[in-house]
């Protein structure tokens, strides 16, 4: 599955990223690396329930 992530640069420094497609699932990270891995995580959280129930 491909999604499309958008990654915003913080004021504080760092990065806040997003996934449009799933509304609320939202991560940060230092670095854009860690931003895309933590935003991994929370997507694949964010879908086993759905994983789960299918």
């Amino acid at each position: 599955m491909n999604l499309k992530v958008v990654l915003d640069p913080s004021d504080e420094g760092g990065y806040t990223v997003f996934v449009p497609a799933l509304p609320g699932c939202v991560s940060e990270g230092a670095t854009v690396e860690e931003s895309l891995t933590n935003i991994k995580e929370a997507i694949e959280l964010y879908l086993e329930p759905w994983v789960s129930a299918n």
